[in-house]
């Protein structure tokens, strides 16, 4: 009976040593999914600057109208 109560203990000792584990690998996920959300955020901001750019610069073109006709 002494040797199911030790190997009851034992796999106690193992649960809580894996539970430990996966809790540091759930924040280093966290912490990693943050910095992908603020880089994803940046990007975003990045294309959105990027649009507004080409947006006035096709807004710039001269129309057929203006100056040298389109052929």
């Amino acid at each position: 009976m002494t040797s199911d109560f030790e190997s009851l203990a034992e796999k106690i000792s193992q649960l809580a040593e894996l539970t430990a584990a996966l809790r540091r690998e759930n924040a280093g996920l966290r912490l990693r999914n943050a910095e992908l959300t603020a880089e994803h955020n940046l990007m975003n901001e990045r294309i959105r600057q990027a649009q507004e750019r080409i947006a006035r610069l096709i807004g710039s073109l001269p129309t057929a109208g203006e100056g040298e006709a389109i052929e």
